[in-house]
This record gives C-alpha cells, structure tokens and sequence, in this order.
C-alpha cells in the first residue's frame, strides 16, 4: 500500500468517525433521551403558577424567606456556571464562620434543637436541591409556624415528598425546591 493510499484511508476512517461518533451517535442519543426521559432531557425545569420556568429541580436556589425550607448552604452562591465546594479545612476560621452564621441564621428562622450538619455545610457541588428527611423535619416547626400551619400539616407534606433511590443503603431524602413548591399548592 502506498503512502498516498494509506493517507486517503486514514482520512476516511477519520472522517466516518467524525461523523458518526461525533454527530450521528450524540443527536441519536439526544433523541431518544427527548422521547424516553422528557422532563429529565430537558433539565428537569420547574414552573411557576403562570407557567414561566422558574428552575430547576436538580440545582438548589437561595432562600431567605422563612415561608419556606432552607437548601444547604452554598459555596458558589447557587452559581450553576461555578460549581464546585469551598475546601475550607474543619479547623479554617472562615469554615467556622460560615457554619456559625448559618446556625444563626437557621435559629433567627425559627429552628430549634440540634441541627444536622447538611444545614450548615455546604455540598460538594454547592448546588445539591436534597436534604435527608431529618433535616426537612428539623425545619418543619418554624416553617409551620411561619406559615400558620400546623406541624403535623408541614411534616405530612415533608413525608408526602421523600423520595427514595434505587440503590441500597442509600438514605431517603427531600428535595427542597419540590417542597417549597408543593408549600404553596403548584
């Protein structure tokens, strides 16, 4: 085989997997995901009662109203485009800082007795939406009684929204933005 003929097949070759690797194979799976995973293909939006989107399932949002269950805390201000954890050392006094005002300001909320961790610590990706149940229950009273419900009434609803995984051994959890929309009846 000559040098020109090796070139030539080598350019087909490339260019067939160019084109079915890098264009044919992701608008085909990009496809199937529309049609089989609808929601979850077009990133789990959530709407607001007049049909604008008003996020996403799968990043947490900031909240400050005391109406509603606290997400954990963030290290990227709930950035999507910044992903990522603080890599503060438990022994860093800004660490310490940032978990004694989030104490602070879960107690001025209304949170009383031990708080778990997950309140005062932020994820890995600074985005996670999910908290385990205990920490949605910790929050449950001073959400009720923000909202002059009753606790039995916010801790139903809490109860109502776990959501538990296919995988073994893996605790149930709430996800936070599905609550606090479910906190106001959308």
């Amino acid at each position: 085989m000559t040098l020109r003929a090796s070139l030539r097949a080598a350019v087909v070759l490339f260019g067939g997997c160019l084109l079915v690797l890098g264009l044919l194979y992701p608008l085909a799976m990009t496809g199937i995901a529309g049609v089989v995973f609808p929601v979850q293909a077009h990133g789990s939006l959530m709407y607001d009662v007049n049909g604008s989107v008003s996020g996403s399932e799968l990043i947490a949002r900031p909240v400050t109203d005391p109406r509603y269950f606290q997400p954990r805390p963030s290290a990227v201000s709930y950035n999507a485009s910044a992903s990522g954890g603080s890599n503060l050392g438990p022994t860093n006094p800004v660490f310490l800082d940032q978990v004694n005002t989030s104490i602070a300001s879960l107690r001025d909320a209304g949170v009383t007795g031990p708080i778990p961790a997950e309140l005062v610590m932020a994820s890995a990706s600074g985005l996670d939406p999910d908290l385990s149940v205990e920490a949605a229950l910790v929050q449950a009273p001073a959400v009720a009684a923000a909202r002059n419900s009753s606790v039995d009434e916010i801790r139903a609803l809490v109860i109502a929204h776990r959501v538990t995984d296919l995988m073994p051994f893996h605790p149930e959890y709430v996800n936070v933005n599905t609550l606090n929309q479910a906190l106001d009846g959308r």
